[in-house]
């Protein structure tokens, strides 16, 4: 089989410079990441259809890489679209019924997944309690790691390069290259 694609789907407001799925993105030799229209006021049948179509100019397999509203868009896909993934790393799943922005994604999917997943989520995650999280992993047929103390998951939680989350993702087939080594002054 093909080294699949790293398809990478932001949440809510994107994905800023630092966090660490734009890092992944500089990183990662085969990568796409979906860019929405509007990331601000999200409705749930663009935001699929923009995965959908992003996924589909993969041309191959994909692992995708979804944060926050990112896990919820995903678990919406179509059938057809879903069979592409080969894997997926859930990070800090959204709770949109809790959430009035992002109410259009609610009610969340609660069938089995059908692709190999990691579902990750914090115990003290603002925006989704890890008992909702659990929940979710049950449902989704999920491998569950739950991270004590590791807020959203993101830039503000002090989340940059994030290697267990690399590492996580070479499990799922992603072609993960080794950290570059720091470059040293030559000592004359």
């Amino acid at each position: 089989m093909p080294t699949p694609t790293v398809v990478i789907v932001p949440g809510w407001r994107n994905s800023g410079p630092s966090h660490w799925q734009s890092l992944w993105a500089q990183r990662l030799p085969k990568v796409l990441r979906v860019e929405q229209d509007d990331w601000v006021s999200p409705l749930r049948g663009p935001w699929v259809q923009r995965l959908s179509e992003t996924i589909e100019h993969a041309g191959g397999p994909v692992v995708v890489v979804a944060h926050s509203l990112g896990c919820i868009a995903t678990t919406h896909l179509p059938p057809a679209v879903a069979e592409r993934i080969v894997g997926a790393l859930l990070v800090a799943p959204a709770d949109p019924e809790r959430r009035g922005a992002l109410a259009d994604f609610a009610p969340v999917p609660y069938q089995r997944l059908p692709y190999r997943h990691i579902l990750v989520a914090s115990d003290n995650d603002p925006y989704c309690p890890v008992r909702l999280a659990g929940a979710y992993a049950r449902a989704w047929g999920s491998e569950f790691v739950r991270l004590n103390g590791a807020g959203h998951i993101n830039v503000d939680s002090g989340f940059g390069e994030w290697p267990l989350g690399l590492a996580l993702l070479q499990s799922l087939g992603a072609d993960v290259p080794p950290p570059q080594p720091a470059l040293h002054a030559a000592a004359a």
